[in-house]
C-alpha cells in the first residue's frame, strides 16, 4: 500500500504528540499540532479535519504499515501511547519505503563526486550497507564502531528539527551527579557528536550555555509558543575548531599543548593527528615532539592517558601536573606508585 507524504506527515506528528506525555492530548489538539505541521512544513493553510485525524489514528492502529500502534483513550478524550516506549519511527521499513531508500542512495553516490558531497563517504557507504543487509540482498561487509546500548540517538532526529525551527524545549534531565531529575526551559543551537555520544549545546532560561547529554535526556517536547533566545556572541561554525571533545565555555581559550611520543607510537599519532592544528616540532630517535593547540579539558586529558607511558607532557606545566597525578591515582588502585620524572631508581 504505497503511503503518501502528507499522511507519512500527519503520522509523524501524531506520533510526536503522543510521545509526549508532559501533557495530556485531546483530538482536537491533534487536529491542530497536525495542522499547524502542514502549514510549516507544505504551505498548506486550510488545516485537516476530523475525520481525516480519526482515519489516521486508526491506520496507525491497523497491520496496515505495520505499525500497530497502542493508542488508547482515557476517559473517553485523551489519547495516548499504552506502551511509553513505542513510537512509529521503531517500526520495521517497509519494501515500498527500502526501495525508495535504494534510490536514494544511488543518487548520493552519484553525487559524492562533488567536493560538496566529498564528507559524506562513510555515510553513504553506511546507507548502502544497512539497505542491502535489511533487505538480504548482501552480508554486513562494513562494521562501524557503533554501540548497541547508547541512549539518546532517538532524540537527535526531534532535536535537529527543534533546532532548525527555532523551538525552545522543556528538557527533563539527569546529570550523573544528581540524584534526580529536572525538568527546564533550553534554547537550543546545535547537535555534536563526539566519540559515539551525543550532546546538545543550549541554553537554559535565564542561564550561561551548557551541553546535555543525548544519553541522559529523559523526555522532552516542543514549546511551540515559547518565544526562542539566540545565543550571541559565538559563531557555532568555528567555536569547537580549538578542542578535542564537547566540554567549554566561551570564557576559555587554547594553550600551547607540547607532547612527545615515544618512537614506538609516533606513527600513530603522525598518521592520525590529536588535532586539526596539530605540527611536528621535532623528530629524533628519543621520539617525536608535537605541538597542538587547544583547550585545557577533560577529553584532552583523557586523549592523553589513552597512551599510558608512551607520552609525555611537555608544556604546559599545569596540565603535567594534572596527567601526573591522575596517573599516580591510577597506580594507586594497584597498590603500585609511580615514580616523579627525574627520579632515580633504587637499587
Amino acid at each position: 500500500m504505497a503511503t503518501n507524504k502528507l499522511a507519512l506527515l500527519r503520522y509523524k506528528t501524531i506520533d510526536n504528540c503522543l510521545r509526549n506525555r508532559f501533557r495530556k492530548w485531546t483530538l482536537e489538539d491533534l487536529i491542530a499540532k497536525v495542522s499547524d505541521a502542514l502549514y510549516e512544513y507544505e504551505g498548506i493553510s486550510s488545516g485537516v479535519s476530523r475525520r481525516t485525524i480519526q482515519g489516521d489514528i486508526q491506520m496507525m492502529r491497523s497491520d496496515k504499515l505495520g505499525y500497530n500502534a497502542p493508542i488508547v483513550v482515557i476517559d473517553r478524550k485523551f489519547y495516548l501511547y499504552e506502551d511509553e516506549q513505542y513510537s512509529i519511527t521503531n517500526s520495521p521499513v517497509s519494501h515500498a519505503d527500502t526501495e525508495k531508500m535504494k534510490e536514494m542512495v544511488s543518487l548520493l553516490k552519484h553525487l559524492n563526486g562533488f567536493r560538496y558531497f566529498e564528507e559524506m563517504s562513510d555515510m553513504i557507504a553506511r546507507l548502502e550497507n544497512n539497505v542491502n543487509k535489511s533487505t538480504g540482498q548482501s552480508k554486513n561487509y562494513i562494521q562501524f564502531e557503533s554501540n548497541a546500548q547508547l541512549k539518546g540517538l532517538e532524540h537527535i532526529n526531534r532535536l535537529y528539527q527543534a533546532i532548525l525551527s527555532k523551538t525552545p524545549l522543556m528538557i527533563e534531565y539527569k546529570s550523573f551527579r544528581a540524584l534526580d531529575s529536572q525538568r527546564k526551559v533550553y534554547y537550543p543551537y546545535l547537535l555534536k557528536e563526539f566519540r559515539n555520544r551525543w550532546f546538545l549545546i543550549c541554553t537554559p532560561r535565564g542561564g550561561t550555555m551548557l551541553t546535555l547529554a543525548l544519553d541522559r535526556i529523559i523526555e522532552f517536547h516542543e514549546l511551540t509558543k515559547e518565544p526562542f533566545v539566540e545565543y550571541e556572541g559565538v559563531d557555532f561554525e568555528r567555536y569547537y575548531n580549538d578542542l578535542i571533545g564537547v566540554t567549554k565555555s566561551p570564557k576559555d581559550r587554547a594553550q600551547k599543548v607540547l607532547l612527545k611520543f615515544d618512537p614506538s607510537h609516533a606513527p600513530y599519532v603522525l598518521t592520525k593527528p590529536l588535532h586539526q592544528s596539530q605540527t611536528v616540532l621535532a623528530e629524533k630517535e628519543d621520539g617525536v615532539l608535537v605541538r597542538i593547540d587547544v583547550i585545557l579539558n577533560f577529553e584532552l586529558e583523557k586523549e592523553i592517558l589513552s597512551f599510558g607511558e608512551f607520552v609525555r607532557v611537555v608544556a604546559p606545566r599545569i596540565l603535567a601536573s594534572r596527567i601526573e597525578k591522575r596517573l599516580a591515582h591510577a597506580a594507586a588502585q594497584y597498590g603500585k606508585s609511580i615514580k616523579k620524572p627525574g627520579t632515580a631508581s633504587g637499587s
